[in-house]
């Protein structure tokens, strides 16, 4: 399949066979744009959900004789039934099985799972496979022929635990040797590796980690073996590539090598090539020598001109079958990169001069919506993808709640959680001409923005910002949709029938819309927590958010990494000393995680490890940074602390009790340690007082920072049975955040920091709730100087757009590749409007708590429609100590009956502009209280 080096043809017409689709990252995505490409989705053929299709695609696996391609899922993949009942029997990975060796892949047989992470590798002689079970913590083996694969041994592998604080082991990548006597095992919650004799299925383990300390060796993902007696290890969290030797006593660690980028992906030729994702590059190595050769970069061509930013997402590849090309996968460019290879790294002797050429990328392949496999015949790519775009989510369920079997049975049997809407992909196209491979190279440049730039105007108007603005207030909330809150104004695409925290409930956010602008267009690039905290903080995510969010989500294993904990340990701090310190149920094992590693941050410009956030760039630039609540350590609020437990303190700053630890080493010093956290049983209006205080300080001082970030979270709602001021019902919760948002607009408003500061304001995902348009859109707040009044603000933008935004006013280059592809977004401003004011707004139900508020002006509806008993029975057996521990259907549909009664659900999935006569539509479901 080689390619040659060639000329790319940017003036070839583009190939696409059907509009691009956009996705909520601000990249479009075209998989089907390469002439003779076929894309399907992965319909394991259910007989009670024909229709059903699998999300989540993880691995594939090309049989030897090349004609049988195995693909994994991982990832969410729960179903219920027609009743809403959780459905056992539907919610499995899968693993699909496809006859490739005619034109067109032919599914043969669809192997039900019950969970996997990755894990998926052939027998030499082709007449077995082998899945890792993921939390199962064992590798299941079958055996047989296409169509007729049968379930074998199952080897177990014998961890209790994994290796942190309350959590669990993953089964991950798996290897057999070329013999077919041995399977090797990447344990990837025990950092530690297990060899099982295939004869007599004995289980061998080895740790890992250096020991005394030292980082090594964590977080283990791939295995490949290069010969019988050699094997490799990728340990992604530590960045380096683990030789292994066999000897007659066991499996011992040959040499560590460390490369820049994480290690999740091996192919192996005359040369070890493995995939690093964060600094997106592919690095070669000779596995007899162990010597470096070369390390490729792979985000794109180098007339791109994109070096030095992160977030490609590189993270599988393999050989061309002539061994003269690699293909990468690139998961957040949506493509996969060709790449034509040198004499070295193909491991021969140069013949001719051109040989002597470093290896590069040589053209770009469009694919569906962040791939995530590849393999590769003569005649035929195979690519496998994770996500696709989830439309619209009226229903928004995903289990049983148990009760009512009326309505609730009809939205969750609609299986429309954003992790359940979207689905894989699997592409088959032949391998692209020089010509063909030159106009798929300027499509996905098209689809990933590479070359797009403001218009001249837009570029002046935020030079004009750039000039005026010295300071921005950036509040991050938490899982809300567009239609939940905003769907009653009387302009914009809002659908007031799914809005239950209409006006009276949130009279400030919808103030603010109204005054400023209302973005009824706006789309956050998260699905959920994990992958939403990272865009919204860094304009990016890395792999392991990637795929260890929806596994973590469907309740299969894995914890939530990340906010700067690691399995539930504090990444803050380097010792297991320090963290103990810190934290008093973090492990005293000091080789546990040692050091100041997070395995979810993605990467600076650069490359530079960990650093890629908003006030990483902002202090490299010399701007002040001031942090209230993001990035904290979770573990601080848990109720299993019992007496270690932080306190409830609503003015900790009096007795100078710290209540907050950040989780990022950049943060410690420029972090309140008086703002609570993630913490639902606390109102924000405290938290809003916290932040008073010290801005009271900097109008005192006459200087504030240029970045200062608030988390705002009580809109996430919970804990209502201890919940402290009567704040015990989700109206007062919602009321609570609304009004804490308001009073840091009304703040600044009548202080002299007004004229030159902006406020954004973003949820960090919109999970929880229902959307008419996309699971994905919410709603963003835009309050200062220079913003437009009254205007509804169509166009679309994304996360990434707020975030580029938020770096051109502040003077900071782009931090990776998404948030520097993303338009900045210029139609909120008007740069003729200086002037703006005010004044916050009592939501009336909040007079009902034991908040100290104002006498004033009050939204209507002073009576919450449930009591905190309902609430705290409607919602007992949720976990809300830490972002998205719920059972999601339980608290969607809990909010749906007790804020909306006996309404019906909206089941419609149809996407309509409902930004017409909304006069009319909001007469006929106009929201009301009490």
């Amino acid at each position: 399949m080689g390619m040659g080096r060639f000329a790319l043809l940017l003036a070839a017409p583009l190939l696409i066979a059907a509009a691009p689709q956009m996705t909520p990252t601000g990249f479009a995505i075209t998989p089907d744009a390469a002439p003779g490409a076929i894309f399907q989705p992965l319909n394991p053929d259910l007989p009670a959900a024909p229709a059903y299709t699998a999300g989540q695609a993880s691995a594939v696996a090309l049989s030897p004789d090349g004609r049988t391609l195995l693909i994994l899922t991982s990832g969410f993949n729960r179903m219920n039934g027609p009743d809403g009942k959780d459905v056992p029997d539907l919610g499995h990975e899968y693993v699909f099985v496809y006859d490739v060796g005619g034109p067109a892949p032919a599914k043969r047989q669809v192997i039900a799972i019950p969970n996997s992470f990755a894990g998926l590798a052939w027998a030499p002689a082709g007449d077995r496979f082998f899945v890792a079970g993921g939390v199962d913590d064992d590798v299941l083996e079958f055996t047989g022929a296409p169509g007729a694969f049968k379930a074998g041994r199952t080897f177990k592998l014998g961890h209790k635990a994994g290796l942190g604080l309350a959590v669990k082991p993953e089964a991950a990548g798996l290897a057999v040797s070329p013999d077919g006597r041995r399977l090797l095992v990447a344990n990837l919650q025990n950092d530690s590796v297990s060899l099982i004799d295939l004869s007599s299925g004995a289980v061998h383990e080895l740790d890992l980690r250096p020991g005394h300390g030292r980082p090594g060796g964590a977080f283990p993902r791939a295995v490949i073996w290069a010969g019988n007696l050699r094997a490799f290890v990728a340990s992604e969290r530590d960045r380096e590539i683990i030789a292994l030797g066999l000897t007659p006593a066991g499996l011992k660690i040959a040499a560590r090598l460390p490369v820049r980028g994480q290690p999740v992906a091996f192919a192996l030729g005359r040369r070890l090539f493995a995939a690093l994702d964060n600094t997106d590059a592919a690095v070669v190595i000779d596995p007899l020598t162990l010597r470096l050769i070369e390390t490729i970069p792979t985000a794109g061509p180098r007339d791109w001109g994109r070096r030095g930013l992160g977030g490609a997402g590189s993270n599988a590849l393999t050989l061309s079958p002539d061994g003269r090309s690699l293909l990468v996968s690139d998961g957040a460019e949506n493509a996969l990169a060709v790449v034509q290879l040198d004499a070295a790294a193909r491991g021969l002797k140069a013949t001719a001069p051109e040989e002597d050429d470093r290896s590069a990328v040589v053209g770009m392949i469009p694919t569906g919506w962040y791939p995530t496999g590849v393999a590769a015949r003569p005649d035929r790519i195979f690519v496998v993808n994770g996500k696709s775009v989830p439309g619209p989510d009226p229903a928004a369920c995903r289990n049983d709640l148990g009760v009512d079997k009326g309505h609730d049975a009809t939205c969750l049997a609609a299986n429309q959680y954003v992790w359940q809407l979207e689905k894989a992909g699997f592409l088959s196209l032949p391998p692209p001409t020089p010509a063909v491979l030159g106009a798929l190279t300027r499509q996905t440049a098209e689809n990933d923005r590479v070359f797009a730039a403001p218009s001249a105007a837009d570029a002046e108007k935020l030079a004009f910002l750039r000039a005026h603005i010295h300071h921005v207030i950036y509040i991050v909330k938490e899982n809300r949709t567009y239609d939940q809150v905003l769907g009653d104004l009387e302009m914009g695409n809002g659908d007031p029938r799914l809005t239950v925290f209409p006006e009276w409930m949130t009279p400030n956010q919808h103030a603010l819309a109204r005054r400023f602008v209302d973005l009824d267009a706006f789309y956050d690039s998260g699905e959920s927590s994990n992958t939403g905290w990272n865009w919204s903080t860094a304009g990016r995510t890395n792999d392991w958010t990637e795929r260890e969010a929806p596994v973590n989500y469907a309740g299969r294993g894995l914890q939530y990494d990340q906010e700067g904990d690691n399995r539930n340990l504090n990444m803050g701090f380097a010792t297991a000393a320090q963290r103990r310190a810190a934290q008093p149920l973090g492990s005293a094992d000091p080789d546990i995680l040692p050091g100041a590693t997070d395995i979810a941050a993605p990467d600076g410009p650069g490359g530079a490890a960990g650093t890629g956030y908003l006030w990483d760039q902002a202090l490299k630039a010399g701007l002040a940074v001031r942090n209230w609540g993001f990035y904290g350590d979770l573990a601080l609020y848990e109720r299993f602390a019992g007496p270690a437990r932080t306190p409830r303190l609503r003015e900790p700053w009096k007795t100078q009790t710290r209540v907050f630890m950040p989780t990022k080493a950049s943060l410690m010093a420029i972090t309140d340690p008086y703002f609570r956290g993630f913490d639902q049983g606390f109102p924000d209006y405290w938290r809003f007082k916290e932040w008073e205080r010290e801005f009271d300080g900097f109008v005192a001082a006459g200087k504030a920072p240029n970045l200062m970030l608030v988390r705002l979270a009580h809109d996430h709602t919970g804990d209502f049975d201890d919940a402290i001021d009567g704040l015990n019902t989700v109206e007062t919760e919602l009321a609570d955040n609304d009004y804490a948002v308001g009073l840091v607009v009304q703040k600044l408003a009548h202080s002299p920091f007004a004229k030159d500061t902006l406020i954004f304001v973003v949820e960090d995902d919109a999970q929880d709730g229902p959307d008419h348009v996309d699971a994905h859109r919410s709603l963003a707040l835009v309050a200062g100087p220079y913003v437009r009044h009254g205007a509804v603000v169509a166009h679309r933008y994304a996360t990434t757009s707020l975030v580029r935004t938020m770096e051109a006013i502040l003077g900071l280059a782009p931090m990776g590749l998404p948030d520097a592809a993303a338009e900045p977004m210029a139609d909120v401003f008007d740069v003729a409007q200086a002037d703006w004011t005010f004044d916050a707004i009592v939501p009336g139900v909040l007079r009902a708590t034991g908040l100290p508020l104002p006498p004033g002006k009050t939204a209507a509806c002073e009576t919450p429609r449930r009591s905190g008993a309902w609430w705290a029975a409607a919602m007992k057996g949720q976990d809300f100590s830490a972002e998205d521990r719920l059972d999601t259907a339980r608290y969607n549909l809990a909010l749906w009956r007790g804020l909306k009664g006996d309404a019906p659900y909206p089941a419609r999935r149809d996407g309509r502009d409902l930004s017409q006569n909304r006069a009319a539509l909001l007469a006929a479901n106009g929201a009301k209280c009490g």
